[in-house]
C-alpha cells in the first residue's frame, strides 16, 4: 500500500511539473513579425514603444509596460534582456510611477529609451511625460546604477525649451547620444545632442522641418537616415524617410519606406537597430502595432531594412532570424 501511494504521488509531482513547465514558453527560433512574441514566462512582451541599449553581449530592451491587470494609477517601464534578440527574458519593471510631476492623474509615460553614461557609470532613461491633453509636452529623466534596476525619477523639462513629444534616441558610431523629439509648434521633429552626463539636453543639431514622429535614426555606411511617421495618432500610416551626409544635413527629401497603401504594414517607427556584425551589418526597424482597444495586445513589427546608397526600404514581413555574431539574416520559410 506504501509503494502504491509512493507511485501515485510521483506520478501527481510529475504531471504537476509538465503543467507548471507548459506556462514557460518555449525556446523562439526565429521573429515573427506581428504575432504575440512571448517572454520567457510565456507572456506576451509589454515594451511597446520601445528602445534596445546594448551592454557587454546583452540587449536590453525597455517599452511601455501596458499589462492588462496593471494598476490604472500608476505608469510601468518594463526591461527584457536577450543575447540573440528572438528570446528575451522579463528582468524588472525598471519604472513604477505615480504621476511623477504633478502632470495629473491621467498622465502620459510613454517611449521610454535608456543611454548608459561611461562617465558617471549610469543608466540614464529618457521618456515624453505629458499630461492627459498632451499640453505639457515634456521630456522625464530617471537613472540607475544598473540596466535593470529600479529607476530614479529626477526631473521633467522641455528640451532647451521646445515642445517635446514621441522621443527617439540615437547613438553615433562614435558615441555620441542624441535626443529626437517631436516639436509640434515647429511643424518637424528635432535632433539634438546630450549633455556629457546625458542629464540634459545640450545642443539644437537640426529641425527636420516635416510634421513627422516616431522618429528613429541610424548612420550606415557613411550616410544618415531618418525615419518618421505622420500625425496620425494610433492611426498607422506610410511611415517615410530621408538621408544627409551629416545630422545637421541639409537632408533629402521624404521618400515611402513601404508601398504607400500597406501603411507600414500597419506599424509605426520607433527605433532602427544595428547590428555590426563579423560578415555583415545589418540594419532593423523596430515598429509597434498599436492596438488602442487593448494595448496590452499591441503587437511589434520587426524587419531587416533594405538599406544603402541613400535607400531604404522595409521588405513585406515575414518570419526571420539573426546571427548575433556575423550580423547575417534568415528568412524563414
Amino acid at each position: 500500500m506504501l509503494m502504491h501511494n509512493t507511485t501515485h504521488k510521483s506520478i501527481i509531482t510529475i504531471l504537476f511539473i509538465i503543467s507548471c513547465g507548459s506556462s514557460f514558453a518555449q525556446t523562439q527560433t526565429a521573429i515573427y513579425p506581428g504575432e504575440p512574441w512571448p517572454d520567457d514566462k510565456g507572456n506576451h512582451i509589454q515594451a511597446h514603444g520601445g528602445g534596445i541599449l546594448k551592454a557587454g553581449k546583452t540587449y536590453y530592451w525597455y517599452g511601455e509596460g501596458r499589462a492588462k491587470d496593471n494598476d490604472t494609477s500608476l505608469r510601468y517601464v518594463s526591461c527584457y534582456s536577450s543575447a540573440d534578440l528572438m528570446n528575451w527574458e522579463f528582468r524588472n519593471y525598471v519604472l513604477k510611477t505615480g504621476d511623477p510631476d504633478y502632470m495629473g492623474k491621467r498622465f502620459v509615460l510613454e517611449r521610454p529609451k535608456v543611454y548608459y553614461n561611461k562617465k558617471t557609470r549610469k543608466y540614464v532613461m529618457y521618456m515624453h511625460l505629458d499630461s492627459s491633453n498632451y499640453k505639457a509636452a515634456r521630456v522625464g529623466i530617471a537613472v540607475c546604477d544598473r540596466p535593470d534596476g529600479d529607476f530614479t525619477f529626477i526631473k521633467s523639462f522641455r528640451p532647451l525649451g521646445f515642445e517635446s513629444r514621441d522621443i527617439g534616441q540615437f547613438i553615433d558610431d562614435d558615441g555620441s547620444a542624441y535626443l529626437v523629439f517631436e516639436d509640434r509648434a515647429a511643424k518637424g521633429f528635432h535632433i539634438a545632442k546630450l549633455s556629457d552626463d546625458y542629464m540634459n539636453v545640450e545642443k539644437d543639431i537640426c529641425l527636420i522641418k516635416l510634421p513627422l514622429e516616431g522618429g528613429a535614426i541610424v548612420h550606415y555606411d557613411g550616410m544618415y537616415y531618418a525615419i518618421g511617421s505622420a500625425l496620425t495618432g494610433w492611426r498607422a500610416n506610410p511611415n517615410k524617410y530621408a538621408t544627409a551626409e551629416t545630422l545637421a544635413g541639409p537632408w533629402s527629401e521624404f521618400a515611402d519606406i513601404a508601398p504607400p497603401a500597406v501603411n507600414t504594414y500597419g506599424s509605426q517607427s520607433t527605433l532602427m537597430l544595428k547590428i555590426t556584425g563579423t560578415k555583415k551589418t545589418t540594419v532593423v526597424f523596430m515598429g509597434d502595432i498599436w492596438k488602442p482597444l487593448t494595448q496590452w495586445d499591441s503587437r511589434y513589427l520587426w524587419m531587416p531594412l533594405k538599406i544603402g546608397n541613400g535607400k531604404l526600404f522595409l521588405p513585406q514581413p515575414k518570419p526571420w532570424s539573426i546571427n548575433i555574431v556575423t550580423g547575417e539574416v534568415i528568412f524563414k520559410l
